[in-house]
């Protein structure tokens, strides 16, 4: 295909928490640059992460996952996702065929309708329902809204990934190659630290430590050994979820250090020194000056 003929835009992923938004662009990208986890509201900001082929550029938008808003900190995710629509060539919405249409969705549709934007349904997790179960599930939502196209696939393991990527590259313009092509985000390499740190505090503390975490890179440079320094502040609101993160001894800290490392070496190719501390800001998702110094803008 000529140059002339290169495609390339922006497509957002939106869905209920927890669908598998983060596992779908991390499978397409090749790398983990969005973290996952069993928890609701893990994606926080949009995550930009590119996908590019001899044919198209896509820049895929992990957005966050639309929700109840209980606080500041949820107003800024909702607006985030929902303003995100109108910004881009495609829309996927994501949902859990597993657990089926539910209110959430719902609410999700009927944002949706104030777009004009192409809409392709891909019903994730197909590996955990019967074959049989797909079609009355389809029908249902197909009454609720016109789609465009509807995939059904598996996130996880990367069944039909490459048909929802054809049927993306249907709705998108010719244009120009935005990014390198072995660019995969446009986030900084601390962003995406900062957000590995924050996936292994959710996945080792289960619900003793919610949403009421937010990690900071402070310090970054190369050391004259040639190791990476990363230091990285977790900020909790209460005392007692710093207990808990710290853990016996520094035992949890300790752990969260080590899982980090080990993908943060693998992101930047390179050995790490990672020095984490843990400190208290009461009720930060509340204060608007605390979520923009942690880099929540609501224009974002």
């Amino acid at each position: 295909m000529s140059k002339s003929k290169f495609k390339s835009g922006f497509v957002a992923i939106i869905g209920r928490p927890n669908v598998g938004k983060s596992t779908l662009m991390n499978h397409v990208i090749g790398q983990k640059i969005a973290i996952m986890s069993d928890k609701p509201q893990t994606t926080r900001n949009k995550i930009h992460g590119v996908y590019t082929t001899d044919e198209m550029q896509v820049v895929f938008l992990d957005t966050p996952g639309i929700h109840k808003r209980q606080s500041k900190l949820g107003d800024f995710m909702n607006t985030t996702a929902l303003n995100t629509l109108g910004e881009v060539e495609a829309v996927l919405f994501l949902i859990d065929a597993a657990e089926g249409l539910g209110g959430g969705d719902r609410f999700i549709i009927e944002k949706l309708k104030s777009v004009s934007t192409p809409v392709i349904l891909v019903l994730n997790k197909i590996d955990r329902v019967q074959p049989e179960e797909l079609l009355p599930l389809i029908e249902e939502y197909s009454k609720l809204y016109n789609f465009a196209e509807i995939v059904p696939i598996s996130a996880m393991q990367g069944n039909n990934v490459n048909t929802l990527l054809e049927q993306v590259g249907k709705y998108l313009p010719e244009g120009p190659q935005y990014y390198p092509e072995d660019q995969i985000t446009d986030h900084p390499e601390q962003f995406v630290i900062a957000e590995l740190v924050r996936e292994k505090i959710l996945h080792l503390t289960r619900e003793e430590v919610p949403h009421s975490i937010a990690v900071m890179i402070e310090d970054m440079y190369v050391q004259d050994n040639g190791v990476v320094y990363v230091g990285a502040v977790i900020f909790v609101e209460r005392d007692s979820q710093k207990g808990i993160i710290i853990g016996k001894q520094g035992a949890m800290l300790k752990e969260v250090g080590r899982l980090a490392r080990m993908d943060i070496e693998r992101l930047l190719g390179s050995k790490i020194f990672l020095e984490l501390w843990v400190k208290v800001k009461k009720d930060w998702r509340n204060q608007e000056r605390v979520l923009r110094d942690l880099g929540f803008h609501k224009d974002a």
